[in-house]
């Protein structure tokens, strides 16, 4: 399997990486809360831009990024415009989801762009929608890397629903397919795990990530170095998404996991 490297950070080797959210709504906000992760052990930040007031005015959007890229240093920076029908905060046209996400690639001050792979479908088994595809084109002919998404904030499908949209976002080119469901019993944190083994194991050529949300999925995010996941989301207070743990908790976690699996 090969890996990715976004600046210095390498996915899909050694210990999984840890990411940390910033969901705050202003400029100022926005970087209050960088100043503070460069205190912690986060390898990369997300940017969780659909929370902030002024995404749609593309340059004063790109003014803030650059601002947050200076604050953060050498640490690597996933933007993200997480819509409504996926848990977040707006619901763009297609046309203006995918022009701040090409001006965001084209700017140099991200490192990843998340593109949520199959825009308004719902079928787990389907394909990736064509304006997905081409907005995937687009950013990585802007030399970004894309972090292709998929979630669904009510249920988990099925194990093979799940290895299926992995695929399907492998094969239109994301560089990091990336899953996230909610679990109703704690079998369905299994099936979570069991998909990204089975993807891991047969199918996948990169890295890849898999998340089981809330207080029941919580074990995904530290067991993410047995099922084959690269990274994981972790909190430096506020949390972008439910189950989320503190970032320094889950370090001490990964650590202590990839030192039992060495031996």
């Amino acid at each position: 399997m090969r890996t990715v490297k976004a600046r210095g950070v390498e996915l899909g080797s050694g210990v999984p990486k840890t990411i940390v959210p910033i969901v705050a709504k202003t400029r100022e906000a926005i970087l209050e809360k960088a100043a503070e992760i460069t205190k912690l052990p986060a390898d990369l930040v997300e940017w969780r831009a659909d929370f902030y007031e002024e995404l749609f005015n593309t340059p004063v959007m790109l003014e803030t990024l650059k601002a947050l890229h200076s604050a953060l240093g050498d640490t690597p920076i996933l933007f993200t415009i997480r819509t409504k029908p996926e848990g977040g905060e707006v619901a763009p046209s297609f046309e203006d989801y995918s022009a701040a996400n090409l001006a965001v690639a084209k700017s140099g001050y991200a490192d990843l762009v998340d593109v949520e792979m199959f825009w308004g479908n719902t079928d787990w088994n389907a394909s990736a929608s064509s304006v997905s595809q081409k907005l995937v084109d687009e950013i990585h002919a802007a030399k970004c890397l894309v972090v292709g998404s998929r979630h669904d904030f009510s249920a988990t499908p099925s194990q093979a629903e799940m290895v299926s949209t992995l695929r399907n976002q492998q094969s239109a080119g994301a560089d990091i397919p990336k899953a996230a469901v909610m679990p109703k019993t704690k079998g369905d944190v299994l099936t979570v795990l069991d998909a990204s083994y089975e993807f891991a194991s047969k199918y996948a050529d990169r890295p890849f990530l898999t998340i089981s949300m809330g207080p029941k999925g919580m074990m995904s995010r530290i067991a993410c170095e047995l099922s084959g996941s690269c990274m994981t989301f972790g909190a430096a207070g506020q949390a972008s998404a439910p189950g989320q743990i503190q970032v320094k908790d889950l370090k001490e976690a990964l650590n202590m996991i990839h030192m039992a699996q060495q031996g």
